[in-house]
């Protein structure tokens, strides 16, 4: 009989569950580190093209009602000038792509999705979830109903 083949995968809330990074990690990964908040600074929401430099005149809090109205900013802390992407209701960042679960904006993300795992919750590690495991789990549920 042949044993199945575990793959372990992370807890997005469980930092001890996260897997020491590496770069080919990403490619049959869930990209579950684009569910986590993504706070960004102007310089990032011009680079992604929802600010223009014309605004930078404008009081930053201005800047975060207007991309709140647009759904693109959850929240603006006045006090550090960071802004908080807003997410999907299932948690994936505005700009993960929900099939191939890639950014669609990767050549002008921002600098914490450019930085993380090195930067982040526990640097040098990513919370990897493989495709293969997130495969199977759906698939178990469909069967379910």
């Amino acid at each position: 009989m042949m044993k199945p083949n575990l793959i372990a995968a992370a807890e997005i809330d469980r930092l001890d569950t996260w897997a020491k990074y590496s770069a080919p990690m990403c490619g049959s990964c869930m990209s579950s580190c684009c569910t986590l908040p993504v706070e960004v600074k102007i310089k990032d929401l011009i680079r992604i093209g929802v600010v223009d430099e014309f605004e930078l005149g404008d009081p930053p809090k201005n800047i975060a009602k207007r991309l709140q109205k647009e759904g693109l900013v959850e929240r603006f802390n006045q006090k550090s000038g960071i802004f908080t992407l807003q997410r999907m209701s299932n948690n994936d960042c505005l700009y993960l792509d929900r099939k191939s679960r890639l950014c669609t904006i990767y050549e002008k993300r921002p600098d914490t999705c450019r930085n993380h795992p090195k930067i982040g919750p526990r640097p040098g590690y990513c919370a990897y979830k493989p495709k293969e495991v997130e495969r199977e789990r759906h698939s178990r549920s469909i069967e379910r109903f």
